[in-house]
């Protein structure tokens, strides 16, 4: 499928809306997003489940069996966090498709002006334009 040539800025700052072809772009990759990060929370919940299933292998007593105990309980501390981050940007990628369904993806939240559609690829689930995003860290 051959790009056109995108439209000099000057017009898309009128813009107020993305077009239905554009959105579809939107929700295609959003979509490859969206898969991708569903197959690897299931693998990390496995991984999570896995460890807890099994226990520690160690047979040997003493500090290697502290030490190794302490080991796995950090990564299943950072297995839940990975976990907890991946849930959350799956459901900011689900929002983002109720968006583009309901006509408002794209639009800044913060100034109601178009966000720009390099940021949104970069960001596809994003909600703010760059200036809104600067104009909170001051």
């Amino acid at each position: 499928m051959a790009h056109k040539p995108s439209k000099p800025s000057s017009q898309s700052e009128d813009k107020t809306r993305y077009s239905e072809e554009e959105l579809k772009e939107f929700q295609q990759l959003i979509t490859k997003k969206l898969d991708k990060a569903k197959e690897e929370y299931k693998i990390l919940k496995e991984t999570l489940n896995r460890n807890n299933d099994e226990g520690t292998d160690a047979t040997s007593g003493g500090n290697t069996k502290v030490l190794e105990d302490g080991a796995e309980t950090a990564e299943k501390e950072n297995l839940s966090q990975l976990a907890a981050r991946q849930q959350k940007y799956i459901t900011n990628l689900e929002n983002a498709l109720i968006r583009i369904k309901n006509g408002t993806y794209g639009i800044c939240s913060v100034t109601g002006k178009l966000i720009s559609k390099e940021r949104l690829i970069a960001v596809p689930h994003t909600t703010q334009s760059i200036e809104a995003k600067l104009m909170q860290q001051d």
